[in-house]
């Protein structure tokens, strides 16, 4: 009942088995009071460094007194004492993009078994400056790791000085202590050669709005594939990650005067929907009149009708590399280097031009 009054008498002050506040969390004062030590003698004991210095009949004494009064150890007041907090800070542009969900899943898992913890954090302003969410970081975190933006738009969380990780990032950026990037560059050429096999030669690139490394490398890439193929054109128009107006861009670029084109290139799944809604609009076929491609290969491409053409990302490989370079920095080892591979997936958004396409 509410008042206690069935519970028996009350317990007076002092009668806890901490011998302070009734109901209070017993300290290691209380432990070192209950097995007649000092609270030195129980910090080397449960923290496992007593060999040697104490005796086993003492080590024994205080683990009963610990087990007896319930005692657990401050483990944040003791990794403060350390110098370490067991916990990295993944910093993503959005926690909505599927990508970044499966980023922070692989990094999440691997720190677990190395007994870390990862906390993500979008930043407020996507790929601009992130702003340090920590009165402060130094003491709250051991290391960051950062996807898809600058080194410099984490300068509020290097004053912390903590270890950086960059992940499908700019690699000549020197501000980060490492990078873990994709082939981003081999993705856009894996999906030239598939469209220029098909026979097309007119292209629009779908590119994003965002002014990020990883889109630059985009926008390089499917120029450099199809500068060297004779008859070919490329339009690039650009646009937010949103459907609707990537449908606007995509419908206006494939209405301008001249041949149209037959293949969109799109910088992400998200702008390949958006793509797929302009052909329909108006009154042609994917990929009947017009190729899409897609790229990141998220659960979108195939929720829809055709299934997209798209340059499969290893998301969660790229979060687990990410924290075990950041794992290998802090134990002072050399981070392992190289780009993780993508690949492309051929689905239903692509085929080869239609005869009237000219």
């Amino acid at each position: 009942m509410a008042n206690g009054s069935s519970q028996g008498p009350a317990r007076r002050q002092g009668d806890g088995a901490s011998g302070g506040t009734p109901g209070a969390r017993p300290t290691s004062r209380d432990v070192a009071r209950v097995a007649g030590v000092s609270q030195a003698t129980v910090s080397l004991v449960l923290g496992d460094k007593w060999r040697g210095r104490v005796s086993v009949r003492t080590a024994e004494s205080v683990r009963a007194a610990a087990s007896t009064l319930g005692y657990r150890p401050n483990l944040a007041a003791r990794n403060l004492r350390l110098g370490c907090t067991r916990t990295a800070l993944l910093v993503v542009p959005a926690i909505t993009n599927e990508f970044f969900a499966r980023v922070y899943t692989g990094a999440a898992a691997l720190a677990a078994d190395h007994g870390f913890g990862v906390v993500v954090y979008p930043s407020p302003d996507g790929i601009g400056p992130a702003k340090n969410p920590f009165a402060s970081a130094r003491a709250a975190l051991d290391g960051v790791i950062a996807s898809s933006m600058a080194a410099k738009a984490l300068s509020d969380l290097r004053d912390a000085d903590l270890p950086l990780v960059m992940l499908d990032s700019d690699p000549s950026d020197r501000e980060a202590a490492a990078c873990v990037n994709l082939d981003i560059g081999d993705g856009i050429h894996q999906v030239a050669d598939h469209l220029l096999e098909l026979g097309h030669r007119r292209f629009v690139h779908l590119a994003s709005a965002i002014p990020s490394w990883t889109f630059d490398v985009r926008a390089r890439a499917l120029a450099e594939a199809l500068a060297g193929v004779a008859g070919t054109s490329l339009r690039t128009v650009r646009a937010p990650f949103d459907v609707n107006a990537a449908r606007d861009v995509v419908q206006h670029a494939l209405t301008e005067p001249g041949a149209r084109a037959t293949a969109v290139v799109c910088d992400s799944d998200i702008l390949a929907a958006g793509a797929c809604k302009a052909v329909r609009r108006l009154g042609l076929s994917v990929p009947g009149d017009v190729s899409v491609t897609g790229f990141d290969d998220l659960a979108l491409s195939v929720a829809v009708e055709p299934e997209f053409t798209t340059v499969s990302l290893p998301a969660e490989r790229v979060g687990e590399r990410g924290m075990s370079a950041l794992l290998a920095l802090l134990a002072g080892e050399t981070v392992s280097e190289g780009d993780l591979p993508v690949s492309l997936v051929v689905r239903g958004s692509t085929a080869a031009p239609s005869p009237s396409s000219g």
